[in-house]
Parts: structure tokens; sequence; C-alpha cells
């Protein structure tokens, strides 16, 4: 059962990809490329159910904390067009 699950959250990573790399708009992308990142931390989740390990957990978490990073960078990247660290 949790390899379906698997196998239908990596087609909607597909399709978030897609988005990602067509959208018509760069907030459009940008919100896209957020659920493809919440879409692969819940994959890794469940990776570590199915083989059992707590190592995918932790990989999940330094993902998910890098994925939020890397929307604010985008988002304030294209709202100003430099990054004013």
């Amino acid at each position: 059962m949790i390899s379906a699950i698997l196998w239908i959250l990596l087609f909607l990573a597909a399709l978030g990809f897609w988005r990602v790399m067509v959208g018509p708009t760069v907030p459009d992308r940008i919100v896209a490329a957020d659920a493809v990142s919440v879409i692969l931390t819940t994959m890794l989740a469940l990776m570590g159910l199915v083989f059992d390990n707590t190592v995918f957990a932790d990989i999940a978490i330094a993902f998910a904390v890098l994925a939020f990073a890397d929307v604010l960078i985008m988002a304030k990247f294209f709202e100003h067009g430099e990054l004013h660290l």
C-alpha cells in the first residue's frame, strides 16, 4: 500500500516539476517548487517507514528546512531583482 502511495507522490512531484519548468509566471513557479519540496519531504518520511530506518527522518527534516529557506530566497530575489542581505 505504501509503495503505491510513493508512486502516486512521485507522479505528483513530476507534475509539479513540469509546472516549475513551464509555469506562466514567476510566482507560479515558486509555489510549484514549494509544493514539489513538500511532496519530496513526504516521500522521504514514507521511505523511512518502508525501510524501517530513522535516518530518512533526519534527511527529511534537513531537506524541509533547506527547501523553506530556498523558497524565501527565491521570493526575495524576484521581488527586488537582487539579494539585499
